[in-house]
């Protein structure tokens, strides 16, 4: 008898908790069954969005993707990026680009690509001769050399840590659209 006891108190908190199966006599949109009394409700993920919850979609990028393009046909390095969200540890960036790119290296800043389209070939690792400090914690250089080439395309996802360079080249595309996510702190 004890024994039966202890489990019913046990188990009780986790049948009060237990999702509703459907049981006659208990229907949770009249708040029998499930503890809410009738016309009470449940707070719904819906309601309220998180602070710094952002999402984007292809039909909000696909406007920034064009105006992306327009800018890059007059850039001194055929490439421009849009900056989406700046955060406490982390920023988005929507880059296009409609040549090769130059050798990069960032001492803080870890990269992520998303690929939205296109292809190109991504040179990551290797030595940049000649780099120039651009900004702090930044180089820049016209090349690579050595370094592992990886082929990017549509839906491709790559990290890229801080302190590698790392270039992209369009091998003939003639344009790459990527996410960016820059991870501070580094």
């Amino acid at each position: 008898m004890k024994k039966r006891l202890l489990f019913y108190l046990l188990a009780l908190p986790l049948m009060a908790a237990a999702p509703d199966t459907g049981r006659t006599g208990s229907n949770p949109a009249a708040g029998t069954g499930n503890g809410v009394s009738a016309g009470a409700s449940l707070p719904r993920a819906a309601d309220a969005t998180p602070a710094g919850f952002v999402r984007w979609t292809p039909a909000t990028l696909a406007p920034m993707t064009q105006s992306l393009g327009a800018k890059a046909v007059t850039d001194l390095h055929h490439a421009a990026t849009q900056r989406l969200g700046d955060f406490t540890n982390e920023y988005f960036l929507l880059a296009h680009r409609e040549a090769d790119g130059q050798a990069e290296w960032h001492e803080n800043e870890v990269d992520v690509f998303v690929v939205q389209s296109g292809s190109a070939t991504l040179i990551v690792g290797g030595d940049m001769p000649d780099a120039e400090t651009v900004s702090p914690h930044e180089k820049r250089s016209a090349s690579i050399q050595g370094g592992t080439r990886q082929k990017l395309s549509a839906g491709d996802i790559v990290r890229i840590p801080a302190r590698t360079s790392h270039q992209l080249l369009l091998d003939g595309s003639h344009d790459f659209t990527y996410f960016v996510v820059k991870v501070k702190g580094y």
